[in-house]
């Protein structure tokens, strides 16, 4: 990494291969921070940016960011409680969304926490999971497995198993069903403690977050546009969940506006027959790059 490291550069940490991997490049991107081909590489500079990306297994993200030897990092929740990192939190970013989830032989009941007092419980997150042990006053022993947590049932080495849970196809697979969640899990963008003290990184970071900010806000919102009578104006304006007040444009028909708003993406399945059924008529609904509030 020699020379790369002391050009005065942000230094971003993230996953070289895995779930995070393609989100965090595509927030990147949407940034408009250019990034050049990586997948040899250990680190790499933005063409259009001064940002050093360093690629690298998600479980040494945290000690990195910690350590100093990257500035930022983007991980997952699970992987940043699980290793005790003392780093800060600046934002969640919104994807990789999982749980970490408690499950148990398909043909077993799990009704009460309580029963699981006295249980061996397999996982891979043990600090993650002896703190919620711990916070609900449950006496249980924590197995702690690296690898194929769903076998270790099967095998008598635990009653039961923690693991991360998307589809639920590899507990079915060993006959495990889902019970209790134990934690949610999202990305996050983390800093080093001492990056306040460093005033050329602190403006280079606070810099990124407007980027980022603008990127995750685009991505929630959406630009709406429609003709609308005139006279039908204040019932549309009701019914649009709108950020800031719409946009009003005359046409050449005296009797009809173009109406522009940014609404939250969610919401616009939930109003467009109310819109229709209010007079409005050529509604489009258009992705939104960056958008700064």
């Amino acid at each position: 990494m020699g020379d790369n490291m002391l050009n005065g550069n942000l230094k971003l940490a993230l996953q070289k291969n895995g779930r995070l991997t393609e989100k965090s490049l595509n927030l990147l991107k949407s940034c408009d921070i250019d990034i050049e081909e990586y997948s040899a590489r250990l680190i790499v500079t933005a063409r259009n940016y001064n940002l050093d990306i360093l690629l690298l297994r998600d479980d040494d993200i945290p000690e990195y960011v910690m350590d100093g030897v990257a500035d930022i990092g983007i991980v997952g929740e699970d992987v940043l409680y699980e290793k005790k990192a003392n780093v800060d939190v600046v934002r969640k970013l919104g994807y990789g969304k999982c749980k970490l989830s408690l499950a148990i032989p398909e043909s077993q009941t799990l009704e009460d926490l309580s029963e699981l007092n006295g249980k061996r419980i397999a996982t891979s997150f043990p600090n993650i999971l002896k703190s919620y042990l711990t916070q609900n006053n449950i006496n249980a022993t924590v197995v702690e497995i690296s690898g194929s947590v769903e076998i270790a049932p099967s095998l008598g080495v635990a009653d039961y198993i923690c693991d991360l849970v998307s589809t639920g196809n590899t507990l079915k697979f060993n006959k495990l069903k889902k019970s209790f969640d134990i934690f949610s899990s999202q990305a996050v963008l983390i800093a080093n403690k001492n990056i306040e003290n460093d005033p050329d990184k602190k403006s280079q970071l606070d810099n990124l977050l407007v980027r980022i900010d603008s990127a995750l806000t685009a991505r929630k919102s959406k630009y709406l546009m429609m003709n609308a009578p005139k006279n039908s104006l204040e019932k549309i304006e009701s019914i649009i969940p709108s950020l800031k007040s719409p946009t009003i444009l005359p046409l050449a028909d005296p009797e009809m506006v173009a109406v522009h708003a940014v609404i939250p993406t969610s919401k616009f399945w939930e109003i467009y027959k109310d819109l229709k059924e209010a007079g409005a008529s050529g509604i489009l609904l258009l992705p939104i790059e960056n958008m700064i509030v």
